[in-house]
């Protein structure tokens, strides 16, 4: 499956109208916000169709996954919209990680804690918010919202210290950029260190994090309660190092800014997992064989030329790593 996909259900009371963009949403919020009440609309509606009192309307079929055999459900569902409430177990233990990597459907999870064993992005972690009241009737109407939305950052950032959480190819560009700027770069080896690298430096010292948004969702309450309270340290969270290069394009690819435009029209789940996968492979694929040519786990010094390194930074405005602007 690919793509984004409409779901539109409802009954007497509740309206849900909300767009799936990827394999893995994750849906967050208190107790009486929505979430199993949309749950057990869809499990209704799977259970006795048009005879139910739900109405859904999506170019998928929609399902619900749970208890202790899911594992014995999810063999019989192909290119559907799986949704899972919470309190399932399942959805934390590494078996069905790895079981539904391989699968053509695209997942909505219920979760008020963090799924660490799962790479989702950190725009596809919603709330659901009631948005009034539809037609002449009583029925409230229920939307998805983006609790972290979609990262900007307003004001320039001039970082004294920059944290990767790359330790490979990302991270010796930005070591690189850094060196020619007087900035001290260091890798955590990992988003779940991240934070923990944050820690160790000085509490009156600019930090920057970049890691890769494509799949640093189970990260985001902790580091999003720490920056609450360390204004000094910020967060820049790309869907990847190398979704940063093809946004700066330095090959010429005429396809690039079509990709990067809807990149979910390209990203076929069952072979991608995450989008940060995709992108290393657009990446290396449009450029094998040239000078560009890339490779994650060493840079080519070519992307350290000044005109390329420049056209990726520029990329990342509002961060200031030129040493006239910093002055």
């Amino acid at each position: 499956m690919k793509g984004t996909h409409r779901v539109h259900i409802q009954n007497k009371r509740v309206r849900y109208v909300f767009e799936i963009n990827r394999n893995l949403t994750v849906l967050r919020g208190d107790s009486a916000t929505g979430k199993t009440t949309l749950i057990d609309m869809i499990r209704e509606y799977v259970n006795h169709g048009n005879d139910s009192s739900v109405q859904l309307i999506c170019d998928k079929t929609c399902y619900v996954l749970e208890g202790v055999t899911w594992k014995g459900q999810l063999s019989e569902m192909h290119d559907s919209i799986v949704f899972i409430d919470e309190g399932n177990p399942f959805v934390f233990t590494d078996e069905f990680s790895e079981s539904i990597q391989e699968t053509d459907n695209y997942y909505v999870i219920v979760s008020r804690e963090s799924l660490p064993n799962l790479p989702y992005s950190v725009t596809e972690i919603y709330g659901i918010r009631t948005s009034g009241k539809y037609g002449g009737l009583k029925q409230h109407y229920h939307e998805f919202y983006r609790i972290y939305g979609e990262h900007t950052m307003q004001e320039k950032i001039m970082p004294q210290i920059l944290v990767t959480e790359d330790s490979h190819a990302g991270f010796q560009f930005f070591r690189d950029v850094c060196k020619k700027s007087g900035i001290q770069c260091v890798s955590s080896n990992g988003k779940s260190n991240i934070l923990q690298e944050a820690r160790k430096q000085d509490s009156d010292t600019h930090i920057l994090l970049i890691a890769d948004g494509a799949a640093f969702g189970s990260e985001m309450d902790r580091v999003m309660k720490y920056l609450k309270v360390h204004t000094n340290v910020k967060l820049y969270v790309p869907e990847s190092f190398e979704w940063l290069i093809l946004s700066a394009n330095p090959m010429k690819d005429p396809d690039i800014g079509n990709i990067l435009g809807d990149p979910g029209a390209y990203i076929e789940c069952q072979e991608y997992f995450s989008w940060e996968r995709f992108f290393t492979r657009l990446l290396t694929d449009r450029t094998h064989g040239s000078w560009l040519q890339y490779a994650k786990g060493q840079i080519n010094p070519a992307y350290l030329r000044d005109s390329v390194q420049e056209a990726i930074v520029e990329q990342m405005n509002p961060v200031v790593f030129s040493m006239q602007e910093r002055q």
